[in-house]
């Protein structure tokens, strides 16, 4: 998973990356042997699938390409591998299954590579287990990878023939991390408020499949890895396979903590991964300054106005019906303004039962169709005549939507508030730049400074580890440590101010 792994692009940090490589592999397997390799920065992680029994039979699942990685660990899978020549694979993966059955071993395991431009295969290793994303080869196999380890580790011969194991459509793996990837992916802990996986089952043109060890009401912690679920999407192209990832993201919804799925929503649709253009430099080269959500299209932005139109009309409606009132009931209001973020959006709103029809900007008419009730996270059903599915969080002022990776607050509002809420002014945000704090709940490992010295931009501070992984705390600007507050063996909390500068 990435840990007490280190990338060295010059000699003045190579010290300092082997003892903290030695310090996590150390504390994450009890060895804090180290390898030194040469870096191949934008290569993909291409791996073959291979089976092997007790009695000298030997067999290969095709490839998966797990390019798509963040910290050296992998977030998105899928088989095969996009845009891999198919007679140089088949040679490859043919070797896979030598390698192992020359070594005299049984059960599942895997043979990683990687590849370069030229589609030249470099050895990584053989993981001698099932991997996270084995999911992705049983459904273009159907074959049970579980099941057939178990065969073979009670002493039975492999039932399957190379000449058998066909590709049958395109499977699409997204990790779902406890993480929070408007923050370089920092680990996320807390109690699983909601947590309401995708349905299994068909969706679009595929099918939906959901492994997870956690369920409502489970406390994540920092001492475990972030992964909370593994969702699975199965159609006959990448293409549909893709279409239906993006669909079940959207109708996967966790409260509670910080999730990656809008990060995964929004790399479903990119050009870029459409392409099949993929290398483990992706998100570096995709997102150099970090990810922040990524722009409404003009069919996102109409889905999220009309969202938040149909939410407010129900609830408007809702509370106009109540009995007891002194005044007669009274027709809801028809104008009003949704306001997504900072755009302010005129609307005319003609609510009917389970359905409403919203005029954006005095133009253009959109009918939504949902059987949406108060309390449900889910708006479901059509934009249009198109499928639409928006998740729904309740906040002070408003909601919480997100819709294909887009994450908005949206407030609804008649006109003359919206006037006045233009006018409001921002609130200013606290001077934080002479303050080291911690980015997220864990331990601290060691500290690298005394009060009274003098840091460099760019220097280690700390060392915090939160879910197995070690992440260095470096200072943000030069200047004189005035304070430090912490040392190696304490638990800080999320936004704990640890080193103050004078």
């Amino acid at each position: 998973g990435g840990r007490g792994m280190r990338v060295c692009h010059n000699e003045a940090t190579l010290r300092t990356n082997i003892k903290k490589a030695k310090q996590e592999a150390q504390a994450a397997f009890g060895n804090g042997a180290v390898f030194i390799e040469k870096f191949l920065e934008r290569a993909r992680h291409v791996e073959v699938q291979v089976l092997c029994d007790k009695h000298g039979h030997a067999v290969h699942l095709w490839e998966r390409d797990c390019s798509m990685q963040r910290r050296h660990q992998k977030i998105i899978e899928e088989a095969p591998g996009p845009g891999i020549e198919r007679k140089k694979i088949q040679g490859v993966a043919e070797n896979a299954a030598k390698l192992v059955r020359s070594a005299e071993y049984a059960g599942a395991a895997t043979v990683e590579f990687l590849m370069d431009e030229d589609q030249n295969f470099y050895m990584l290793e053989v993981n001698t287990r099932v991997q996270v994303e084995h999911p992705v080869t049983e459904m273009i196999t159907g074959v049970d990878l579980v099941e057939q380890m178990l065969r073979v580790a009670a002493g039975e011969k492999l039932a399957l023939k190379q000449k058998d194991l066909k590709i049958n459509g395109w499977a699409i793996e997204s990790r779902v991390y406890a993480e929070d990837p408007y923050r370089n992916f920092l680990p996320s802990i807390g109690r699983l408020k909601r947590f309401h996986p995708t349905p299994e089952g068909p969706l679009g043109k595929g099918t939906v499949r959901v492994d997870s060890g956690v369920r409502e009401g489970d406390e994540i912690s920092m001492f475990y890895d972030p992964m909370i679920a593994k969702l699975v999407t199965h159609a006959a192209t990448r293409d549909e396979a893709l279409d239906t990832q993006a669909a079940a993201l959207d109708r996967f919804h966790i409260e509670g903590i910080r999730d990656n799925i809008s990060f995964c929503a929004a790399v479903m649709d990119e050009k870029r991964f459409r392409s099949g253009d993929i290398t483990t430099a992706y998100i570096k080269d995709e997102f150099p300054d970090g990810f922040h959500g990524t722009p409404a299209t003009d069919f996102q932005r109409t889905a999220l106005i009309c969202t938040a139109a149909f939410l407010h009309g129900v609830f408007t409606e809702r509370a106009s019906m109540i009995s007891g009132r002194l005044t007669a009931p009274t027709p809801p209001r028809q104008d009003w303004v949704v306001i997504l973020g900072d755009e302010y959006h005129p609307i005319h709103l003609e609510q009917g039962l389970g359905e409403a029809t919203i005029t954006i900007n005095g133009g253009s008419k959109h009918m939504l169709v949902s059987d949406w009730m108060p309390g449900a996270h889910l708006v479901e059903g059509a934009l249009d005549g198109e499928p639409l599915a928006v998740k729904v969080a309740d906040r002070t002022e408003g909601y919480e939507l997100s819709h294909r990776g887009v994450r908005v607050r949206a407030l609804v509002c008649t006109p003359t508030m919206a006037k006045f809420h233009e006018r409001l002014p921002e609130k200013e945000k606290p001077d934080m730049s002479k303050l080291i704090i911690s980015p997220m709940p864990g331990l601290v490992v060691s500290v690298d400074v005394t009060p009274g010295q003098d840091v460099k931009e760019g220097e280690a501070v700390c060392v915090v580890e939160a879910m197995k992984m070690q992440n260095i705390i470096r200072a943000e600007a030069d200047g004189t440590v005035k304070a430090v507050n912490v040392g190696a063996g304490d638990s800080v909390a999320a936004d704990e101010i640890m080193i103050e500068f004078a």
